[in-house]
């Protein structure tokens, strides 16, 4: 993978941002920080080599930009996650999600289950809670994903959440459907390949879409073979 800075001076920009935020003298020591970078730039890697967009690539390879925001934030996360999973130290894994939240504005927890592709665009007031979450996942600004009375949605793959859309409680997102600008799912199971927008009257909305799905144009997958 390629970096905007040189490995170590990227492995010491992220401690040198958590140590600012955070001045508590808690960290890791440097054999496990290395082993948790380095497994988060898999992780990173991996995801960012399925995407299209321009800027995520460089040379043939996937690219990370730590002024990239929107791919710094995925990286974050994945950052979190690895802590998470790896070490099991709770105290770290929130620093990076709080840094993450600090930095970008949004709120995705270190023990969501995010899938290993997704995109992040723009990211400011979005919030991705518990659910089940299917690769080729987009979420733009302002998204919700959350839970009604402890029951999370379940998302299927290549699903697309556009600016301000909410998906709440026990539900299921069909592979390749999208939510619309304010489209809100409570409580309601929609098909595989649907769109639910809100009308001229702000009425919520459901088509089969027949043509190639919204989030298509960010994976070089064909999307309409994944389910």
């Amino acid at each position: 993978m390629e970096l905007s800075l040189p490995y170590s001076d990227f492995k010491l920009y992220v401690q040198k941002q958590l140590e600012h935020f955070f001045p508590d003298q808690i960290a890791m020591n440097q054999g496990e920080w290395s082993t948790v970078m380095d497994k988060a730039l898999d992780r990173t890697a991996f995801c960012f080599k399925h995407v299209t967009l321009p800027a995520y690539c460089k040379n043939g390879s996937p690219f990370l930009n730590h002024l990239h925001s929107d791919q710094y934030a995925v990286f974050l996360w994945f950052l979190s996650n690895t802590v998470w999973k790896e070490t099991q130290n709770d105290i770290v894994a929130n620093k990076l999600f709080y840094l993450n939240k600090a930095l970008h504005g949004i709120s995705a927890m270190y023990n969501t289950a995010l899938p290993d592709i997704f995109l992040l665009l723009h990211t400011v007031g979005t919030v991705l809670g518990r659910a089940t979450y299917g690769d080729f996942f987009v979420a733009s600004q302002g998204c919700t994903v959350g839970a009604q009375n402890d029951c999370y949605p379940l998302i299927g793959k290549g699903v697309g959440l556009l600016p301000y859309s909410s998906v709440i409680g026990d539900c299921k997102v069909g592979s390749r459907s999208v939510l619309g600008i304010n489209a809100t799912v409570y409580q309601a199971d929609i098909e595989q390949d649907h769109v639910i927008f809100v009308d001229s009257d702000g009425k919520i909305q459901k088509k089969l879409k027949n043509g190639v799905t919204w989030t298509q144009r960010f994976y070089n997958v064909t999307l309409k073979d994944v389910n």
